[in-house]
């Protein structure tokens, strides 16, 4: 999304989000459809099957559109999506066995890292070596690394401390890069 573009959005949702606190269904809509991609793609991320992503997404509108009274305006829109996404995916994987990957899809709107790694690799094979990363580790870079949250941001939507966030970063890349050296040395 280009900057202009985001300046725009932000002008327009504010409207947006108040008319949908009034009760207006059609601007709740239009919420959902602006920020449904990126919602999906963490719920993907995170769950790592696209069945459970499909219902942790619209799990997290209704959740959302339950809350939207309590939504202060502090903070973005799509930061407060993001947390409740955070944590339906977390309360679901609390309720059952963990989900095994399943071919979940690459998200919608993949956003950059902040790393870089020193062989070149296809896109599938490192979503699949964030699937393979202990659930802790992958929350923290899916979030950190990925959607691009601070340690503190992410550290409060997991419910654990900015320096168990900042170690859990750093599992996460020691043991991505790793896996994919070998992958890549298998090649």
């Amino acid at each position: 999304m280009t900057a202009a573009a985001h300046e725009q959005r932000v002008d327009w949702e504010p409207a947006l989000v108040q008319r949908a606190r009034q009760g207006d269904m059609r601007a709740f809509e239009r919420l959902y459809r602006e920020h449904i991609g990126r919602v999906y793609g963490l719920c993907v991320r995170l769950t790592r099957d696209v069945t459970n992503a499909e219902d942790c997404a619209q799990e997290t509108f209704i959740n959302a559109w339950r809350a939207l009274q309590s939504f202060e305006t502090r903070s973005a829109f799509g930061t407060w999506l993001h947390r409740i996404a955070v944590n339906v995916v977390l309360s679901k994987r609390r309720q059952r066995t963990p989900w095994p990957p399943n071919g979940a899809s690459e998200p919608e709107e993949p956003g950059e890292a902040d790393w870089a790694l020193d062989t070149p690799v296809e896109v599938e094979e490192i979503e699949t070596a964030i699937g393979a990363l202990p659930d802790g580790a992958r929350d923290v870079l899916v979030l950190c690394g990925i959607y691009g949250y601070s340690h503190g941001e992410a550290g409060v939507m997991l419910g654990v401390a900015e320096g168990t966030c900042k170690a859990q970063l750093h599992r996460a890349r020691a043991l991505l890069r790793r896996r994919l050296d070998l992958e890549s040395e298998a090649s």
